[in-house]
C-alpha cells in the first residue's frame, strides 16, 4: 500500500503552505501583486505571463482564468500566456535562439502599463530570465514565481519556500489562483 507515502507527500504540501502563512511578508507581497494587476487594468493595461514545461501549462491556465472569469460573470480581463503560440516561439527558437522566445515577444507586446509574470521553479532559465530583464527596461511592472533563494530578478519575487519542483509548481497555482480572485473581486464586485 501506498498510503503512507501519499500521507507524506500531502503533509508537504500543508507545510509549505503553513510557511507562507506565516510569513507576514509573503502574504503582503501577494497582496501587493494584486493591488499592482488591479492598477494596471484600470489603466488599460495587461498582464503577460510565461514558463517552460509544467509553468507553461500554469501560465496558460491563469490566462484562461483572467480572459474568461474565475468566479464572477464578468467582461473579459486582457491576459496573453507567451509560450501558446508553437509557430512564433519554433520561428524565434530555429531563428535566434530558444533563450530569447519570451524576450522577442515582449519587446513587441510589452510597455509601462503592463504585468509581466515569469514563471521559474528553478529561476534560472535563461529565456524567463531575459524576458524579464526586456520588460523592466520597457518599465513594465515585473513579477517572477520561483522557488526559495532563486537567482531570478524581478520587481516582485514570490519565492516558494521549497526545492521541491511538484510542490513549488503547485504552490504558484495556489498563489496564482487566490491572485486571480481577488483581481476579479477589487475589478467587478458590486
Amino acid at each position: 500500500m501506498k498510503e503512507p507515502e501519499i500521507i507524506l507527500l500531502m503533509n508537504e504540501h500543508f507545510k509549505i503552505v503553513n510557511d507562507m502563512m506565516q510569513d507576514r511578508d509573503f502574504i503582503e507581497n501577494i497582496d501587493i501583486i494584486v493591488s499592482k494587476i488591479v492598477k494596471s487594468y484600470r489603466k488599460g493595461g495587461k498582464v503577460i505571463i510565461f514558463g517552460n514545461g509544467g509553468s507553461a501549462a500554469d501560465a496558460q491556465h491563469i490566462v484562461a482564468e483572467l480572459v474568461n472569469k474565475f468566479n464572477i460573470d464578468r467582461p473579459m480581463l486582457n491576459a496573453i500566456a507567451l509560450n501558446v503560440n508553437t509557430s512564433v516561439i519554433t520561428a524565434i527558437g530555429n531563428d535566434i535562439s530558444f533563450d530569447d522566445i519570451f524576450s522577442r515577444q515582449i519587446e513587441y507586446l510589452a510597455d509601462y502599463k503592463d504585468i509581466v509574470i515569469g514563471l521559474s521553479t528553478s529561476g534560472k532559465s535563461k529565456n524567463v530570465v531575459r524576458a524579464l530583464q526586456i520588460a523592466r527596461n520597457k518599465g513594465a511592472y515585473t513579477i517572477g514565481f520561483t522557488k526559495s533563494n532563486s537567482p531570478l530578478v524581478a520587481d516582485m519575487l514570490i519565492e516558494v519556500p521549497s526545492k521541491s519542483t511538484p510542490r513549488i509548481q503547485e504552490m504558484h497555482i495556489m498563489i496564482a489562483h487566490i491572485i486571480c480572485e481577488l483581481v476579479e473581486r477589487e475589478l467587478f464586485r458590486k
